[in-house]
This record gives C-alpha cells, sequence and structure tokens, in this order.
C-alpha cells in the first residue's frame, strides 16, 4: 500500500459513533410520554425490530432508529407486558415502586428501590 493509500485512509471520515446506551439491565425506568414504567431486560445498540413496527408508530412521535432501544417487561394501570422503547423516550422512575409484572422472578433475583439484579443463569 503506498503512503498515498494510507494517507487517503486515514484522512476519511470516521464511522459516527453510536450513541451509549444510558440504562442498564436492571434498572426501573417510565416512559417519557405514555403512562407506563417497566424494567430493562436487554438492551439493542440500534433499533432491531421490524419496519412494520416502526412505521406503526405515529409520525410526530417516531424516534430515530440510531439509537438504543430497551426490552422492558413493563407495566401500566391495566395491564402487563412487555413493550420496546427508544432511548429518547425514556427515564429513570423515581419512584422506588417494584414493577408488577408475571415474567419477573424467572429473569431477575431481588429489587433493591432502584434496579432489579439479574440472575445468575441470564447473564452473560
Amino acid at each position: 500500500m503506498s503512503s498515498a493509500d494510507r494517507s487517503s485512509i486515514m484522512s476519511a471520515s470516521p464511522i459516527p459513533a453510536m450513541p451509549q446506551a444510558r440504562f442498564a439491565i436492571g434498572e426501573v425506568v417510565r416512559h417519557r410520554l405514555l403512562d407506563f414504567r417497566g424494567v430493562i431486560f436487554d438492551v439493542d445498540p440500534q433499533f432491531a425490530n421490524s419496519d412494520e413496527w416502526y412505521d406503526a408508530i405515529p409520525e410526530p412521535m417516531r424516534p430515530s432508529k440510531d439509537q438504543p432501544f430497551y426490552h422492558l417487561l413493563a407495566e401500566n394501570a391495566e395491564a402487563s407486558y412487555v413493550a420496546y422503547v427508544s432511548q429518547q423516550n425514556l427515564v429513570h422512575d423515581e419512584s422506588d415502586e417494584p414493577i408488577d409484572h408475571p415474567a419477573i422472578p424467572s429473569m431477575f433475583d431481588s429489587f433493591d428501590g432502584e434496579r432489579y439484579k439479574l440472575r445468575p443463569e441470564h447473564r452473560h
């Protein structure tokens, strides 16, 4: 490789860095716009769901795909469910209340008022 080739490679624009995840597995979070909260059980560094799912989000609320997305064991006043939420739409939950979701005992051990401890068999 010539020095001109090396120089060309070195001066090329760097690949933009993906935003870092602000939340961790086990943290209790609340949706910024909608009335639900949940515990994070998985994180995707960027959007990893179907285009059909993404297109179903109303355009004024549709988040950018190039940010972390979180899988939550979620709850609201009516139900428990699994949610997939962009980082921009999550905030820390300040209630210190546990999440009432039937899948929590199979994934997490204990709750310390801020976060759940992942069961050993789910750590990697």
